[in-house]
């Protein structure tokens, strides 16, 4: 019962997750060029393609879900807090879409790369000398995106706030100050490693507090 809100927090965040990959997949925008060799022709924009920290944050909180399972209190309160963060600065880009004018020169520049093409073997890319004529906000991507990325936060809030009590066995043969103890020397000397940054976290250690680390070991 201690861990329900936790447990519910790290839900949230995956389905904040799935809800965001839902939006970005779809297109945000229709775009109108016209070229004096071929004639005019039309791209749609994915969410994706326009906004790819939207990506970069889906798998972190999806990273954030599994995390907030299986590491220990102190460690979902930090894992709850940035998913909470991430999840609102990628909501920035789809309600600037939905409020302003995109920029017509950024469009330009992801279509003259062939970065909005979903076909990395074969991207549709446009002229240098293609002219922009229409650009039209397709407002349910973004919609759905931030509706996505206000789930995942209201979950990295509930994580970070009730991250609940863990249990005091960690394990039959190894006493807390033992344990304790061998992270620390690991954090001396392994300070980069991502395991023992774990490690670290699920035993309640903050890796990036040298003094109260060596205090906290009897």
């Amino acid at each position: 019962m201690d861990k329900k809100y936790s447990r519910i927090g790290a839900l949230l965040l995956g389905i904040g997750a799935l809800i965001m990959w839902a939006g970005s997949s779809v297109k945000w925008m229709g775009v109108d060029y016209f070229d004096d060799k071929s004639g005019d022709g039309y791209v749609a924009v994915s969410g994706g393609s326009w906004s790819t920290e939207v990506v970069a944050v889906i798998l972190l909180l999806l990273a954030g879900m599994i995390a907030g399972f299986v590491v220990r209190r102190w460690g979902r309160r930090v894992i709850g807090a940035v998913s909470a963060i991430a999840a609102a600065g990628a909501a920035i880009s789809p309600i600037m879409l939905l409020v302003t004018t995109p920029d017509e020169e950024r469009v330009k520049s992801l279509l003259t790369a062939g970065a909005t093409s979903q076909r990395a073997n074969d991207p549709v890319t446009i002229a240098e000398w293609a002219e922009i004529t229409n650009v039209q906000v397709a407002s349910l991507g973004p919609l759905v995106t931030v509706l996505g990325a206000v789930v995942a936060i209201i979950g990295g809030v509930v994580m970070a706030l009730r991250p609940g009590t863990d249990s005091a066995n960690l394990n039959k043969y190894e006493t807390a100050a033992t344990r304790r103890k061998k992270i620390a020397d690991d954090l001396e000397s392994s300070p980069d490693s991502g395991r023992v940054m774990w490690d670290a976290l699920d035993a309640d250690i903050d890796p990036t507090d040298e003094e109260k680390r060596d205090t906290d070991i009897p």
